[in-house]
C-alpha cells in the first residue's frame, strides 16, 4: 500500500484585515448617523436599513472572526486547524440577516396596516442620509471585491455591502417620491422591497454554508467527474471511497482509494494526480491510498 498526500498550506486566503476594520469602522459611524436620523423623522425605511447595517456590523465581524480562526496553526488536537470557523462564520452571517428581515419585513406590514402618516416632507432628510449610505456600502464592497469569487465567506461580505448600496439607492428614491408627491405608503413599501432583495441574495449563502457545514461536496465540483478522472489514471481499476469536502470557505480536500490490480503507485503517479485534482477541480489537500485488492467495503456507490 502506498499513499499520496498533499498538505500545500500556501494556498491560504488572501489577508484582509485591513478591508475588514475599515469596513466595521465607516459602518459603525453610518449606523449611529441612519439610525438618529431615522428616529427624528419617523421614517421606517431609515431605521430599517440602520438596523440591517447594524446586523452587518456583527456579520464583518463575525466574518473577520472566521478569516482570524481559520488562520491558526493546526495542532495536535485540531489537525486542520480552525478553517471551518469561516464556514460557521458565513452561516451565522447568513442566519443573522435572515433573522433581521424577517423582523424588519413584520414591521413594515404593521406600518402599512396602521393609519399613521408622519412622513410628509421628509423626503430630503431620507435622501441625503441614504446617499451617504450608497457611498459607504459601495466603498466597503470594493474592500472586498477581489476575494468575492475564491472565499465564501468574504463573498457574504461582499454580496451584503453590495446589496446594502442598492437597498440605500432605493431608500433615496422613496425620499424623493415622499416629497414630491406625498407618498407617505411608500416609506414600508420600500422596506419590504429591502428585505425581498436581501433575503434573495442570502438565502443561497445560507444554504451553501450549511451545505458546507455538513462536509457537503462544494458547489463549483462535479464529484462524478473527479471520480471518472481518478479511473482513468493509467493502472486504476477502480476508485473507492471517494470523498470531497470543504475544510474552510477557500480550502477543499479530497480522499480515495485506487484500485490497482498490476502493482503499486509510485511518486510520480501520485504527483500526477495531485496536480490533476488541483488543476482541474481546485482541490488543494488529495490524500489517496492504493491497493491491489479491496479490502474495505465502499462507503458509497454512486
Amino acid at each position: 500500500m502506498s499513499s499520496g498526500h498533499d498538505h500545500d498550506h500556501s494556498h491560504a486566503p488572501a489577508n484582509f484585515n485591513r478591508a475588514f476594520a475599515i469596513g466595521i469602522v465607516l459602518n459603525i459611524v453610518f449606523v449611529a448617523i441612519e439610525g438618529f436620523y431615522g428616529w427624528r423623522v419617523n421614517s421606517l425605511a431609515l431605521l430599517a436599513d440602520a438596523g440591517h447595517n447594524l446586523s452587518d456590523v456583527a456579520g464583518l465581524v463575525l466574518a473577520w472572526g472566521g478569516a482570524l480562526a481559520g488562520r491558526l496553526r493546526p495542532d495536535a488536537r485540531h489537525t486542520y486547524g480552525w478553517q471551518r470557523a469561516s464556514i460557521l462564520a458565513a452561516f451565522a452571517n447568513a442566519l443573522l440577516l435572515l433573522v433581521a428581515m424577517g423582523a424588519l419585513a413584520w414591521e413594515a406590514m404593521g406600518r402599512l396596516l396602521s393609519s399613521e402618516v408622519s412622513l410628509q416632507e421628509q423626503g430630503v432628510t431620507i435622501m441625503v442620509v441614504a446617499g451617504i449610505g450608497i457611498v459607504i456600502n459601495t466603498a466597503t464592497a470594493l474592500l472586498f471585491m477581489r476575494g468575492r469569487e475564491s472565499d465564501l465567506n468574504i463573498r457574504g461580505a461582499f454580496l451584503h455591502m453590495a446589496a446594502d448600496a442598492l437597498v440605500s439607492a432605493g431608500v433615496v428614491v422613496a425620499g424623493a417620491l415622499t416629497l414630491w408627491m406625498g407618498w407617505t405608503w411608500l416609506d414600508p413599501v420600500v422596506s419590504l422591497a429591502i428585505a425581498a432583495v436581501i433575503f434573495w441574495g442570502t438565502w443561497d449563502l445560507f444554504k451553501q454554508s450549511l451545505h458546507m457545514l455538513f462536509d457537503g461536496v462544494p458547489r463549483h465540483i462535479d464529484l462524478l467527474a473527479v471520480r471518472d478522472c481518478l479511473a482513468a489514471l493509467p493502472g486504476v481499476a477502480r476508485v473507492h471511497d471517494l470523498h470531497v469536502w470543504a475544510m474552510g470557505t477557500s480550502q477543499v480536500a479530497l480522499t480515495a482509494q485506487l484500485v490497482m490490480p498490476q502493482g503499486q503507485a509510485d511518486d510520480a503517479f501520485l504527483a500526477d494526480a495531485t496536480r490533476q485534482m488541483h488543476d482541474r477541480f481546485e482541490i488543494t489537500h488529495v490524500t489517496l491510498q492504493v491497493m491491489k485488492v479491496p479490502f474495505t467495503p465502499p462507503c458509497s456507490d454512486f
